[in-house]
């Protein structure tokens, strides 16, 4: 297997860490050198002096004990490959695995990560992050920065491909009578085409009045040819003043029988495209042409384009309308997630879920990295690194081991001479 050689993101912290180490290795060092001379130094004597001696001599052997313990862990002592020495550059691998079922049965469990999440009020702490202007705008700019971004990668032929391949051959699988019979039903039931019929109306007088010799020209053109001009003028026009007030009549009458036909003509046909067959077989065909013209994917092309432009031109305005738009609707959010409290719950229990499922999902293959990653390692490479990182605490049980050793040696000491 390739071995993956240990990058070293922070070096400076590194060197700081060996810098620790080495202070508390010479620490522990002193400490054994001291109770060597201390041991030498009362070799042989009696009374108080045989307490020191008992007492150095315990810290010594407490010292190479511990020290013993603390090497084997990262490399053979002394260079001897003594059994069971050198664990983690020999059992990395053990070593991956257990990290790695330790991670999944005490991290990545259902109850932990819901507790964890609950505790930390992630929603409420956005919201009061997302509250202040200066992050709300930071939000907006970050993500007008990356709409605009995206929208850039968007090709046209993306736009073709998406319309000849995924929406025109769902339009033509999808029936679309019975959903204009549907919405027509809505809008007759509850009058939403009223208003339009008011706008079209309103245009058409307005038409009308503006453009009176367009009017009469028309009808002219269609007069017979033996008709006296004089006669024509007279009937042009009061066909045109007729036209006018017919309109001004249906605009001030809501119950014009105009209207009312209308209303049957719309129901009747909301009807027929739910029930009739021919008229919804005439509602399909007429789908169909229109899908099939190659002007559909120009059309879409050319609205997507005005599209894009409208939003990269107003995302990019940094001053713009839509930016100010957006901070005011973050902040506002932000601002009610600080006091809703069960808006703070279902954001929190959605994110929750999203986690569960993620974890529950994708758990193995996100605990497994952990063993792939350090069976990669190089073994005395990677033991120099993990001796980086806990090395110096380490080097507390060998100061511990020599000051306990010492008081050890001093209490058996002082039990044999009680008994002797």
């Amino acid at each position: 297997m390739t071995t993956l050689q240990i990058q070293t993101p922070e070096p400076e912290a590194d060197a700081e860490r060996r810098a620790g180490l080495r202070r508390m290795r010479t620490l522990a060092v002193s400490l054994l050198g001291l109770a060597a001379v201390v041991y030498v130094a009362t070799l042989g004597q009696d009374g108080f002096l045989g307490f020191v001696n008992a007492g150095a001599e315990a810290s010594m052997v407490g010292a190479i004990a511990d020290w013993f313990a603390v090497a084997a862990l990262f490399k053979h002592p002394l260079g001897l490959p003594i059994p069971h020495t050198a664990l983690i550059p020999k059992r990395k691998e053990d070593l991956g695995r257990s990290l790695e079922d330790f991670v999944g049965e005490n991290f990545l469990q259902e109850t932990i990560i819901r507790e964890r999440i609950s505790a930390s009020a992630i929603s409420r702490r956005m919201g009061a992050w997302g509250s202040q202007p200066t992050n709300a705008r930071r939000v907006v700019d970050e993500v007008a920065d990356v709409a605009v971004i995206a929208l850039g990668k968007v090709r046209d032929d993306h736009i073709v491909e998406l319309v000849e391949q995924v929406l025109v051959p769902r339009f033509h699988d999808e029936p679309i009578a019975p959903i204009l019979g549907t919405l027509l039903c809505e809008a007759v039931r509850d009058d939403l085409h009223h208003g339009v019929v008011d706008l079209g109306l309103e245009e058409l007088q307005r038409w009308l009045e503006a453009n009176e010799e367009t009017f009469t020209q028309v009808l002219s053109e269609r007069a017979p040819w033996w008709t006296p001009p004089r006669l024509n003028d007279a009937v042009t026009g009061r066909l045109h003043t007729e036209a006018i007030r017919w309109l001004e009549d249906i605009r001030n009458d809501p119950r014009h029988h105009a209207r009312e036909a209308l209303d049957s003509m719309l129901a009747q046909l909301a009807q027929d495209l739910l029930h009739d067959p021919a008229t919804q077989a005439r509602a399909e065909a007429l789908k169909d042409r229109i899908l099939e013209h190659e002007q559909v994917s120009a059309t879409a092309v050319s609205l997507w384009k005005a599209l894009r432009n409208a939003l990269r031109t107003s995302l990019e305005d940094q001053s713009g309308p839509l930016r100010a738009r957006l901070t005011h609707e973050v902040q506002s959010f932000a601002s009610r997630l600080t006091t809703d409290e069960a808006l703070q719950q279902r954001l929190d229990g959605v994110a929750a879920d999203v986690a569960v499922f993620t974890v529950s999902r994708y758990g193995e293959e996100i605990t497994s990295v952990i063993t792939s990653t350090i069976e990669r390692w190089d073994g005395k490479e990677a033991a120099d690194k993990i001796e980086l990182h806990v090395g110096r605490d380490l080097q507390f049980i060998r100061i511990n081991g020599t000051i306990v050793g010492g008081l050890v040696g001093v209490l058996i000491h002082a039990i044999s001479v009680v008994i002797n």
